[in-house]
């Protein structure tokens, strides 16, 4: 069982002991010092904060504990329910609310939940910001409302729809080609808010839908993480029903996938790959991702006469460059899509809207677009970390074994090579060591991550 207190919210295991998982007390806590904090920003104005949650089982528990503590504050609440990460963020836009909470875990298994926490922007609060409430938590500093000045609540169910409208409005969604393409599809929702926010999406685009595991229950049909391991179902169903091709989504939908119309995995790095290279055909800029991201990216910039840029691993940190660089798209190699011209979030529905509107300018199928794209294969691994583990000594000595090549400590280590690279880091949000490998062929990438594994393992 574990807690992970971060700068980006709390996330952990439910059930067990306090302060070892995330139990209500924990959650109670987090919550009282998140509203705190929000209050101590906006003084002698009334608090105001959205709150959603995807459809894992301890959503709804953990959605009334947090509610009434910040209620308990003084603080206003809006209730949006069963929704999505970017729905909540643009929600805090619309409602011109100082905050907004999503209760997820976003990939990972049932048992684990989460609380992220949002700023007046719909964005994910800075590090400062986070440091600044971790110690808040710590000190158990904040004092609750009299009973006069208790907060109200308000719930609020068309919060998607506006999310749904907003993309449906952008200059480069063309609905009218997507509508004509006559596209048939199916979609793995792995029984969270995909399954509502997805559905009407491709309704008002005109694609026919075949729902896989579309039932907001909770109840993950498998890992909910969208690895090619994971989605067999997928894969047989596209080939099955003769579909254009597949869509996958992680249970808070900010991850976006691909199965090609053969049922072979269009690569999650490729997602951005692929909106990239249309919104740079129809908008000149830049791009931004992060460390752990696929070369791929700076290639298509490139060759659209922009610059490419990585960031930090995290969303907060591909946002700042982004904004920085005047990024026109961005994001992350896990399938995740960041279009400022809706909102400064990773959003898979404006990745599939993107994703549409790009098959059908081009009139391709999507392994033909695939395949025009560079060729890079990647292999994902990880270290499961044990108590009193040095994990900054075990990187420092990895560093030291490819000094040569001059790795990048931005955030872990990045040991680049002509044609390949490595990218190690402690995880934010679980207690692992990531290892990325990125090469030519996924024998190289694979050799290479055990080079690194083993290289590991005889300093553990």
């Amino acid at each position: 069982m574990t807690l992970i207190k971060s700068i980006s919210g709390i996330r952990g295991t439910i059930g067990g002991q306090p302060e070892e998982n995330l139990t209500p007390l924990d959650a109670v806590r987090f919550a009282a010092a998140y509203g705190t904090w929000l209050l101590d920003q906006n003084q002698q104005k009334k608090i105001k904060v959205v709150i959603g949650r995807d459809a894992r089982l301890s959503g709804a528990m953990l959605q009334e504990l947090v509610q009434n503590t910040l209620i308990g504050l003084g603080v206003d609440v809006i209730d949006a329910g069963l929704s999505t990460t970017p729905t909540i963020e643009m929600a805090v836009v619309f409602e011109q609310a100082q905050g907004g909470i999503i209760l997820t875990a976003s990939h990972n298994p049932k048992e684990w939940n989460a609380l992220k926490l949002l700023n007046e922007k719909g964005e994910f609060i800075s590090a400062l910001d986070g440091a600044t409430l971790l110690a808040m938590v710590e000190k158990e500093a904040f004092e609750f409302a009299e009973v006069d000045a208790l907060g109200k609540c308000h719930v609020r169910n068309d919060f998607i729809e506006q999310h749904i409208q907003a993309i449906l409005e952008l200059p480069l969604v063309n609905v009218g080609a997507i509508q004509s393409a006559g596209f048939k599809v199916v979609v793995d929702a792995v029984n969270s808010t995909g399954g509502i926010s997805i559905p009407p999406l491709l309704k008002a685009l005109g694609v026919e839908m075949i729902p896989l595991y579309c039932e907001p229950t909770g109840h993950f049909p498998h890992n909910p993480e969208p690895l090619k391991e994971h989605l067999g179902d997928l894969c047989a169903t596209v080939t099955k029903e003769k579909a254009d091709f597949g869509i996958v989504v992680d249970p808070d939908v900010d991850r976006l996938a691909f199965v090609d119309e053969k049922g072979q995995m269009f690569g999650e790095e490729y997602t951005l790959v692929t909106c990239a290279d249309y919104v740079l055909s129809k908008t000149k800029g830049n791009t931004v991702s992060n460390l752990s991201s696929t070369r791929a990216l700076r290639v298509i910039t490139e060759k659209h006469g922009g610059k490419y840029t990585a960031a930090a691993v995290g969303e907060v940190n591909v946002v700042v460059s982004m904004k920085a660089e005047k990024a026109v798209i961005g994001g992350e190699g896990n399938g995740g899509i960041i279009y400022p011209e809706l909102h400064y979030g990773r959003d898979a529905l404006v990745g599939i809207a993107l994703f549409l509107s790009h098959l059908a300018d081009r009139q391709q199928s999507v392994s033909v677009l695939k395949a025009s794209y560079p060729s890079f294969f990647m292999s994902k691994n990880k270290v499961t970390l044990k108590v009193g583990m040095d994990v900054d000594g075990i990187l420092e000595k990895i560093k030291n074994v490819y000094i040569d090549q001059n790795p990048s400590t931005i955030d872990g280590v990045k040991i680049d090579f002509d044609d390949r690279w490595i990218h190690l880091r402690k995880s934010n949000t679980e207690p692992i060591i990531r290892i990325y490998t990125e090469a030519p062929s996924q024998a190289v990438a694979d050799g290479l991550a055990e080079t690194v594994l083993n290289q590991i393992n005889a300093l553990i």
